[in-house]
């Protein structure tokens, strides 16, 4: 096994990270970015470090919070520019262990840069083994941080956000990355915070490799071997010509991964009022869709409705907010970059929540899946009242058998990549001839799926009710044998019968 050396680190020109790559850690912090961003850190912050000779890094005087961040680091093995993904890993040499070490004390002075908080001396200790990149699958690599011996951080590479291979393309594209150049790949879930007399292990191994494994495995795993830091209380106070550390509970929340692990109260969220109160909900789901497609006729709005569908449990009548999903037609270029990993398809239904309805455009492409068993699943499980589609459904017994509903144009056993990439979410979308937004209220039943602006539900649902309760008067007296001459649409002689009969009560048993 080769071994980080003093030669490597002095070959790196560039050490640059990447902010959010792990599913687990944009869960975190609540935010899942389109596009991979990164900053720099200086070549002075690299260190080695092994349990037979481990670094030491100080927290600087005064700072409170230094933060670990276990990560997988590349080390860059011939210069790319511009060069495609496919090509990419080719660049690569050597993979090893890091630790993206900072303190949360000085963010405030960086405006994004990251230089003061995560560029000091040490801060980026790497190694101590290195993998050879074209012995690897990069897709297949397991990143796992101890802190004073606790396993805290334990993931792996198989759905990031961006790849290795294109994370490298991208950076090519603006800038050369030279031989020795060192990219952070990001940290997963569990990043948290180091106090003087703590110790920090970090090591980066193919998945094959057991819990207890420090060196190549036996069973023909590889591994980096652990990346041992040990933390040091500064002694030297800033200067008071610069930047002071400070801090706040927004850093702390930051640095420790939460409120609780940070020893915060909990916050309450003022809860704004909702468009989708439950009495409203309950109003909405008392009417038919053909009383509710009626008033909104009255209203001038003819096209709200999605058309063309089934449902696989047609017996049952829904009302949520929307949530929306856009499918764009399949490029196979742009399919390598936006259909794998953690897509805006698992981001959408990852995200739906208690009642929502998710709502896709694939353009009524019919030939393909939009949804399969494991994702539709995965929706119900997250308590969304539907899933509605103008594409197809994979997996359609499976689907068809669950309790949440799912409208569809037909089974179709084909993959996403046949036609499809999963593009955008939570923005204007077309589903079966209608447009959708973000926030819309639907309703559907057996008659089918109306979409109705969140403004006019109040009034739309109280105009139903009224409009059912004259319709239930206009039944029984069609069932008593009168002609609907005069009475379908009541006329005024009418009307003043309807008006004594509602106020009997009889209207309100309806």
């Amino acid at each position: 096994m080769e071994q980080v050396t003093d030669h490597i680190l002095a070959a790196a020109r560039k050490v640059i990270a990447v902010h959010i790559n792990y599913p687990s850690r944009a869960a975190q912090r609540g935010r899942t970015p389109e596009q991979p961003s990164y900053f720099l850190k200086p070549s002075s912050s690299l260190a080695t470090g092994s349990a037979e000779a481990p670094s030491t890094v100080e927290r600087p005087a005064g700072c409170e919070l230094l933060g670990y961040e276990g990560e997988i680091a590349l080390i860059i093995g011939k210069p790319a520019r511009r060069v495609g993904i496919e090509d990419a890993w080719s660049h690569v040499e050597w993979v090893t262990a890091s630790n993206d070490l900072g303190v949360y004390d000085l963010r405030y002075a960086d405006k994004g840069s990251n230089l003061r908080s995560k560029g000091g001396d040490g801060f980026t200790p790497v190694g101590p083994g290195l993998i050879a990149a074209d012995a690897v699958d990069p897709a297949k690599l397991r990143i796992r941080t101890w802190h004073n011996g606790e396993l805290v951080q334990d993931d792996t590479t198989g759905d990031l956000l961006f790849p290795f291979a294109r994370l490298v393309a991208d950076l090519s594209q603006l800038l050369t990355l030279e031989e020795g150049d060192i990219i952070l790949t990001g940290t997963p879930a569990g990043a948290s915070v180091a106090k003087p007399g703590d110790v920090v292990e970090v090591e980066v191994s193919t998945v094959e490799v057991s819990a207890s494994t420090t060196a190549d495995a036996a069973d023909g795993g590889l591994s980096t071997g652990r990346l041992v830091t040990r933390v040091e209380e500064g002694t030297t106070p800033f200067a008071d010509f610069g930047a002071r550390p400070r801090t706040d509970d927004l850093q702390r929340e930051e640095a420790y991964g939460s409120r609780e692990a940070a020893g915060l109260p909990a916050q309450v969220p003022e809860s704004p009022a909702p468009v989708l109160t439950a009495a409203l909900k309950a109003k909405l789901e008392s009417v038919c869709t053909a009383t509710l497609s009626s008033q909104l006729r009255k209203r001038g709005l003819n096209n709200v409705s999605i058309d063309g569908l089934t449902s696989t449990r047609p017996e049952k009548r829904i009302v949520g907010l929307a949530r929306t999903l856009r499918y764009v037609p399949n490029r196979e270029d742009l399919f390598k970059t936006h259909g794998g990993g953690f897509n805006a398809q698992k981001k959408a239904i990852d995200s739906v929540n208690e009642g929502e309805i998710l709502v896709m455009e694939a353009r009524g492409e019919k030939g393909t899946g939009t949804i399969g068993d494991i994702l539709a699943l995965r929706a119900q499980v997250r308590g969304a009242a539907a899933v509605i589609t103008d594409g197809g459904v994979r997996d359609f017994s499976a689907v068809a058998a669950m309790d949440m509903p799912t409208y569809y144009s037909n089974p179709h056993p084909a993959v996403l990549g046949r036609r499809h990439i999963p593009w955008d979410t939570d923005i204007t979308i077309a589903c079966g001839g209608t447009t959708v937004q973000p926030g819309d209220i639907i309703v559907a039943d057996s008659d089918g799926i109306l979409v109705i602006p969140p403004a006019l539900a109040e009034e739309l649902a109280e105009d139903s009710i009224a409009q059912e309760r004259e319709e239930a008067f206009i039944a029984e007296m069609v069932q008593q044998g009168h002609s609907v001459d005069g009475l379908y649409p009541l006329n005024a002689e009418w009307r003043l019968k309807y008006e004594e009969w509602e106020a009997t009560g009889n209207g309100q048993n309806q």
